[in-house]
């Protein structure tokens, strides 16, 4: 399975997800255990989605083919926050619109597209019975 995806991709992909586990986690962890008081229920989902994100991150640098989900989950908020929310406000977001357009082309870089090609959109699902 790893054959198919050269030796430096594998190490592209685990710099995206040590950059993820750093970065996001460093931003996420701090906040969610030093945060007192009641969360805004939308914010706390936001620094929590930030927390598992860097932690599966984690794994991701072992596992970086296992892993690939992740970044297309990541690529995928990215782009529908990209043009659900900056879009429509695009003044006044600027800088959390750099970010965020910064984080999706490191996703579109990252992630091996011809495994993703192969693997989740040619390669059939699995089954969904029992076998008889």
């Amino acid at each position: 399975m790893s054959e198919e995806v050269s030796t430096s991709r594998l190490y592209l992909m685990r710099i995206g997800y040590l950059v993820n586990f750093a970065v996001v986690g460093l931003g996420a962890w701090p906040a969610l255990i030093n945060h007192a008081g009641p969360w805004d229920s939308v914010r706390g989902a936001a620094f929590s989605l930030y927390a598992a994100l860097s932690t599966l991150s984690a794994l991701g640098i072992r596992y970086p083919l296992k892993m690939v989900p992740l970044l297309l989950f990541q690529l995928f908020y990215k782009v529908v926050w990209l043009i659900a929310v900056a879009v429509p406000t695009w003044p006044a977001l600027r800088g959390a619109t750099m970010v965020m357009v910064a984080g999706a082309v490191m996703d579109l870089i990252v992630i091996p597209w011809p495994y993703v090609f192969e693997h989740y959109v040619k390669k059939g699902g699995d089954r969904w019975r029992r076998r008889t």
